[in-house]
């Protein structure tokens, strides 16, 4: 196997990726659209915007040509945007080859569509959705740079795949777990983006930890009622995918999502929290695009719903709360759909 990994994009998770492969001894060409930023990823080892104060190894090398990059690697992992992968997977299969390891690292749906990053990746590719691996779990690319430890999941139906991303990664502060529900670490990696979001907002609003900790626990159950109509298995959302990345986006200063969220709850608008932040805030989309699988298959998502609302029809998050808390009367039991019950004790 070839000691050079591609890595698309440079953005901050790209190049804290990129950053662990170079601890392991590899070379890593790191592709970005942005002269001014190869430029300097090259000739100053920092990637100032993305991750500000963090010197990065030379091994790292960044170029402007996919071409370039992708030539010669053993592996490849992109980190597009979820709104630039498909045309981030269709610029890359010019270059690609079925023996090149592909793994992918974005958290979120294509809006229009409603699919599933390693469904867009598989129908540009013309490559077997069985054969990318999903990186996802509880890991903020501000910690990782720095080399705080940190425990990742690594997804695939095929099981030699995920084997041999996590012989990529693994280190001695990135440990790195395999699973076999690459749909279910999808959807987890994805879905609690929006309970984040949810999450910062009631921070936002002043109204303290019980109500985030409801959120939260009845946010897992949302992500795992649609999770197992969508082939997911339940056990998936227990884990680091699931209660682990949820905990850690819903609570930490470093969320993108959970500052969004913040910044909604003390009361600016959208465009506002959007321009002030200056980053993708894959929650926002992926709000909208849950609403509509839960509307599609007619799966019961009441904090999306809220969510959208405010988002998109300019609710009121206070009010959206109110909503939330005057639902009628359930058995906590109910946060299981007969589905997810029936696969817990077979």
């Amino acid at each position: 196997m070839s000691d050079k990994v591609a890595v698309l994009v440079a953005g901050s998770w790209g190049t804290a990726l990129a950053s662990v492969l170079a601890s392991n001894e590899l070379e890593v060409a790191l592709w970005t659209r942005n002269f001014e930023q190869a430029r300097e990823l090259n000739e100053e080892h920092t990637n100032s915007r993305y991750l500000p104060d963090i010197k990065l190894s030379p091994r790292l090398r960044a170029t402007t040509d996919m071409k370039e990059a992708v030539d010669g690697a053993s592996a490849i992992i992109i980190v597009a945007p979820s709104s630039a992968m498909r045309e981030v997977s269709r610029q890359l299969k010019s270059y690609w080859n079925e023996d090149m390891l592909l793994i992918h690292a974005t958290k979120g749906f294509e809006t229009e569509s409603l699919k599933r990053m390693s469904t867009v990746i598989a129908e540009e590719l013309g490559c077997k959705e069985g054969n990318i691996v999903v990186l996802s779990g509880p890991s903020h690319a501000e910690e990782v740079i720095r080399k705080c430890p940190t425990t990742v999941v690594v997804a695939s139906s095929d099981g030699q795949a995920a084997a041999k991303a996590q012989d990529l990664f693994m280190n001695s502060y990135f440990r790195v777990y395999t699973n076999r529900d690459m749909i279910g670490v999808e959807l987890a990696g994805a879905l609690k983006n929006i309970i984040a979001l949810g999450a910062g907002m009631s921070d936002g609003l002043g109204f303290g930890d019980n109500a985030k900790a409801a959120l939260l626990t009845r946010g897992l159950a949302e992500i795992s009622r649609i999770g197992v109509e969508m082939g997911a298995n339940p056990l998936t959302f227990a884990g680091l995918a699931g209660i682990g990345d949820l905990v850690v986006t819903a609570t930490s200063r470093h969320s993108r999502n959970w500052r969004a969220g913040s910044l909604l709850g003390q009361g600016k608008g959208l465009d506002e929290v959007l321009e002030s932040m200056g980053m993708v805030v894959e929650g926002i989309r992926t709000t909208k695009a849950a609403y509509a699988i839960s509307e599609k298959l007619g799966v019961q998502m009441p904090i999306v719903d809220q969510l959208y609302h405010v988002l998109f029809m300019d609710r009121d998050p206070r009010i959206a709360v109110e909503a939330l808390m005057g639902r009628d009367p359930k058995t906590e039991m109910e946060i299981m759909s007969q589905e997810i019950w029936e696969q817990w004790h077979t």
